[in-house]
């Protein structure tokens, strides 16, 4: 099954998309067809041995339309890029421009005396009628030509039996335009047989001004509404902005500046201070203070030296270092990110199928409307100009635009407003989907708790803290198990001695031995102490202690005496507790599931505030955990690293990936949470109710809009109020919903994903601070603090910014600072 992108040209409304995606969808071999209007892109999955681009395409012209494949080349060839987006909003301020500066002295013409204004005496009176009605056919004629495209596009896709905004238009201002021509000539003749009554009749309803400030005002929206569109996709163009058009590469020995896209797997390329990084890549030479901000979200730069990875995007503060292309172009992981909020903003969620089910029908049912009202009021008495007029307001009052605009403005603004907080959402069924969930269900390795063992407890036993240490360490150092790796971090930190070990042993499943000093020494859990005999009956009490927290125990002996235990964990990542407290106040049921111990477990969720806990679950059983879940009626969103819970997050109704983005997790996941950050995970479902509750209110007053408008431009109101809307208002009001619209959507770039958690904010005046360093260095030691939810540092004022939860004390941020080695002067 194959995934491919068009650029559908001629859409203008809910009814061209709605059509164009009917008549793809009922091609043999096309499983899905999807059309974004904002974008004017259709996406098609279909099997490529039934049916083929070519005829995709064919099918898309038949319907009326041009087409044409989009390379797959995301930053050439998106058609919401910078350039292509400035063009559009360039063309329509031109046509604007030319049709405001002769539509608004044809509107004085036209209303002048009516409104006691002067009019040159070359146009006033019943003897200079002609001159009057011939020189505001002139003034009208630069408004039609330059506007000749709603013309064209209306009446092409009339005649092919497809009716959209453009047909609308085209109808109502063309039949204002074609009538004014005939009262041209009626007034011309009345002039000739010398019948004033007919050149006073026909010389006051030319309509001239009605086809001119129509266009107009539908130009005017356009423009407004192009102007919104670009803010809509300005998530996807700061993306992709962020790898530069050049790099520094070496070849034959020689340094040359090289485009991106002649980069290759395997070039040596220079990144020097202030660089941004082009593609994907492992440091060979050098380091760097890499800001990653852009990609993972994370504020503080992150020092790199050889061997470590470095992203596309990321840049390079401080430090100089070669690198060597690991992937370049469409395959490096901002290439991935990109194509993934794009095929996001792409896709449709399930609400907005009303719209498209009620944009089929809507234009062919306007026209037939506006018909019916002429001919009633014709019929009933009314004169043929006071019958065209209802006609006319019919058909531009009326707003498929609004309907087709109401979902994807949102859908791309919410999603563009995720990445930019490092939220990636892959669908807008995901997307809609999320708003309903009302369970969490939260792995717990790497996702609660850090992922990676810690000491956290050394307990020794006739001898001192330090030789326990350096003994445990010596004949763990030769191991490659994450817990020997934790106690050589903890050595390493607290400077500790490593000597050097003979008869080196690993027992699998017990522990370690070797020969210190001519002694042999032991290292490993309980079952290996039992077997060598040691006594444990002095640390009885603390055992069970540690043993109730889920805690791991490693004895360390000098042969069958016991020296003392090593005490690890994996322990609660700092955010934890208050992202789970986050979740609850958003009114969801969080439950963690995981393969540990039930002491483990339980102690962990407890840390975490976790009220349900289900543990000793296999890997390959986690998925059937979610689908009872499932069935006894619960919306259930699976929370995991993406890799080893991958099928519990392909069952979850939505799965959230928490990591840095690797291609398990993108695959895996629905969302992925860049910034590795639980507290994501809240933000996250807020932000799909948000998104979800921007569409309903773009929708209703759409449709309440349009089921207002269009009566009353029928001239519903008119036996018992006298109301009959004017066609210019009538095209004024229709201009406005379409970007009333927009700019509700446009709301959603104003939403704060950050969590209400913060209660109080408060600033500290702190001494010491003299440059950037120390500015981090601050940031980063408040940040540590559990209950901290943001911070700001001002250099040029010595202070810094905190909000804070009641939990953190004044005592507990003056300590954070003036650890990092500053003077805290005042907190208020």
């Amino acid at each position: 099954m194959e995934k491919k992108t068009f650029i559908v040209t001629g859409m203008t409304c809910a009814a061209c998309s709605s059509r164009v995606e009917r008549a793809v969808s009922k091609m043999d071999g096309v499983k899905k067809a999807d059309v974004n209007l904002l974008k004017n892109t259709l996406t098609v999955s279909f099997d490529g041995s039934v049916t083929g681009i070519k005829q995709i395409i064919e099918k898309v012209e038949n319907a009326g339309y041009g087409a044409a494949f989009q390379n797959a080349n995301v930053k050439k060839n998106n058609n919401l890029s910078g350039d292509g987006a400035s063009r559009e909003i360039f063309l329509i301020k031109k046509r604007l421009i030319i049709s405001v500066i002769f539509a608004v002295p044809l509107f004085y013409l036209s209303m002048g005396e009516m409104l006691g204004l002067p009019l040159p005496p070359f146009l006033t009176g019943m003897q200079n009628m002609a001159v009057f009605a011939f020189t505001q056919f002139l003034l009208s004629l630069p408004v039609i030509f330059v506007n000749r495209k709603y013309f064209q596009t209306g009446f092409k896709n009339l005649v092919k039996l497809s009716p959209n905004m453009d047909s609308l238009i085209a109808l109502g201002s063309g039949a204002a335009f074609v009538y004014g021509a005939y009262a041209v000539y009626k007034v011309a003749y009345g002039m000739g047989i010398g019948d004033m009554d007919l050149v006073h009749k026909f010389g006051m309803d030319l309509y001239f001004e009605s086809a001119a400030m129509i266009l107009t005002f539908i130009t005017l929206g356009r423009f407004f509404e192009a102007q919104a569109k670009r803010k809509t996709s300005e998530a996807i163009t700061k993306l992709m902005k962020l790898t530069p058009e050049t790099a520094l590469v070496i070849r034959s020995g020689k340094e040359e500046t090289a485009p991106v896209e002649e980069i290759i797997v395997g070039d040596i390329l220079i990144v020097k201070a202030g660089d941004s990084v082009c593609v994907d890549g492992i440091i060979e030479e050098g380091y760097g203070s890499i800001d990653e901000s852009a990609v993972t979200g994370e504020s503080l730069p992150v020092d790199k030296t050889v061997g470590d990875k470095i992203t596309a995007g990321t840049v390079n503060k401080s430090g100089y270092f070669k690198m060597r292309a690991a992937a370049v172009g469409g395959d490096t992981a901002l290439a991935k990110i990109i194509r993934l909020v794009d095929d996001a903003t792409s896709s449709k969620a399930p609400i907005a199928k009303l719209a498209d089910k009620i944009s089929y029908i809507f234009v062919p049912a306007v026209i037939f409307t506006a018909l019916s009202a002429a001919l009633i009021w014709l019929f009933g008495g009314q004169s043929f100009e006071f019958a065209l007029s209802a006609g006319i307001s019919v058909l531009v009052i009326s707003c498929p635009c609004a309907l087709g605009l109401a979902a994807p403005t949102a859908i791309m603004v919410g999603i563009g407003r995720g990445a930019s907080k490092s939220i990636l959402i892959k669908s807008a069924d995901a997307l809609e989907t999320a708003r309903a969930i009302d369970t969490v269900v939260l792995d717990k390795t790497g996702t609660i708790t850090e992922g990676i063992p810690v000491v956290t407890d050394i307990v020794p036993v006739g001898v001192s803290h330090d030789e326990l240490l350096s003994a445990a360490v010596s004949i763990e150092k030769m191991s490659g198990h994450p817990l020997a790796s934790a106690i050589i971090k903890k050595a390493k930190q607290s400077g500790t001695e490593i000597k050097s070990v003979k008869d080196y042993k690993f027992m699998p499943g017990r522990g370690v031995s070797g020969i210190i000093d001519s002694i042999t020494y032991f290292g490993g859990n309980r079952k290996m102490a039992e077997e060598v005999g040691v006594n444990t009956e002095k640390i009885a009490d603390i055992e069970k202690k540690f043993a109730a927290e889920g805690k791991r125990i490693l004895y360390f002996s000098k042969y069958k005496t016991l020296i003392g235990i090593i005490v690890l964990a994996d322990t609660l990542k700092k955010e934890s507790a208050t992202a789970v407290k986050r979740l609850k106040q958003t009114g969801l049921e969080v439950i963690m599931l995981t393969g540990d111990n039930v002491k483990t477990a339980e102690y962990i969720g407890r840390q975490a505030g976790i009220d349900k806990v289900i543990s000793e679950v296999l890997p390959e059983d986690k998925e059937r955990e979610i689908r009872l879940l499932q069935e006894s009626g619960k919306k259930v969103a699976m929370v995991g690293d993406g890799i080893n819970d991958a099928p519990a997050l392909a069952k979850a109704d939505v799965g959230i990936a928490i990591g840095a983005g690797t291609d398990i997790a993108i695959e895996s996941a629905d969302i992925v949470l860049m910034k590795n950050s639980l507290n994501d995970v809240a933000a996250a479902i807020k932000l799909s109710r948000a998104v979800v509750r921007n569409i309903k209110q773009n929708l209703f007053w759409a449709f309440v809009y349009n089921i207002i408008g269009i009566p009353v431009a029928a001239g519903i109101l008119y036996g018992s109020h006298g109301i009959l809307l004017n066609p210019m208002i009538a095209a004024a009001a229709m201009s406005f919903s379409s970007v009333s619209v927009v700019f509700n959507a446009l709301r959603l770039k104003f939403f704060n994903t950050d969590e209400k958690g913060i209660s109080m904010k408060k600033v500290i005046k702190i001494e010491g601070m003299s440059c950037g360093h120390c500015s981090a260095a601050v940031t980063k030691a408040l940040k540590s603090l559990d209950g901290i939810n943001a911070v700001e540092v001002n250099l040029k004022t010595k202070e810094a910014t905190v909000g804070v939860s009641e939990a953190v004390s004044d005592e507990k941020l003056r300590n954070a600072v003036e650890e990092a080695g500053y003077k805290v002067v005042e907190i208020n």
